[in-house]
């Protein structure tokens, strides 16, 4: 299921500033010099704040849109709310997938995964895009993070392409655009389903349940049915609703940012 339509002390004080931008518009450059993006993956490494399970950003939805993205010759950097090593969920740790293989044998992107730069000195105007692929930890490190926030609306202020995946669009949930609406407001938002948390057995253990919140932001929640395939791209926001949906996501993210695709009337 498809739906379209500086220095380090001058980055952590970057201006936001309103753009003339259309919202549906797609700017040449994609708010970004070159072609890079960045990946944000989770610093949370259990279910809950101490003691959980182990989890952490979920293999799969990163590596599958890293292949497909560097294959398309885009530069891809990684990034954390804490910075250092990232945890992968336990999980996702297929080895057997070649996208995943290919991410862990790759030099210069294990390299980056052990050593993520800290979200507070990632600068909006690098990149093309910025990715958050999901995980169960994004749900207690992405929503409430200020610079988490303010990255993703610099880059959608300033014309280039946001993405989520999964438990990724937890970092969505309280980012507000330069106009002070969610960024999410009015738009075709996938995510992890309320009915797939609670089929995963986790749905009392999340701090909250992440297509309700959504909605609450006023997005316009789509969705197939649990664990199935439902990707959504709307007015530069890319978001797809589960582990399934990596593959459609990573062709429809590299469209979008090649051609400018994901334009609603």
């Amino acid at each position: 299921m498809t739906e379209r339509a500086g220095s380090a002390d001058s980055r952590q004080t970057e201006r936001r500033t309103v753009r003339n931008v259309p919202n549906g518009a797609f700017r040449a450059d994609g708010g970004g010099e070159g072609g890079k993006v960045l990946f944000v993956v989770t610093s949370h490494g259990t279910l809950g704040q101490a003691g959980g399970e182990p989890t952490g950003f979920h293999l799969l939805e990163a590596a599958r849109p890293w292949r497909v993205l560097r294959e398309a010759g885009f530069e891809i950097d990684f990034a954390s709310p804490s910075g250092g090593a990232a945890p992968i969920d336990p999980a996702s740790l297929d080895s057997t997938d070649p996208d995943n293989a290919a991410l862990l044998n790759n030099a210069d992107a294990s390299r980056k995964l052990r050593n993520t730069l800290p979200i507070e000195r990632a600068c909006a105007t690098d990149y093309r895009c910025v990715y958050f692929p999901g995980g169960h930890g994004a749900m207690w490190d992405f929503p409430d993070n200020p610079h988490i926030q303010r990255i993703a609306a610099d880059v959608h202020d300033r014309g280039g392409v946001v993405a989520a995946i999964c438990h990724g669009p937890a970092a969505l949930v309280n980012v507000r655009n330069a106009e002070g609406r969610y960024l999410v407001e009015g738009l075709r938002i996938a995510a992890f389903t309320d009915e797939e948390e609670r089929a995963t057995g986790k749905a009392e253990t999340v701090p909250f349940l992440l297509a309700s919140r959504l909605k609450e932001r006023g997005a316009q929640h789509v969705k197939a049915d649990n664990f199935r395939e439902c990707v959504v791209a709307d007015q530069r926001v890319v978001t797809g609703q589960n582990p399934a949906s990596a593959g459609r996501l990573a062709e429809l993210l590299r469209e979008t940012l090649q051609h400018g695709v994901a334009l609603n009337p």
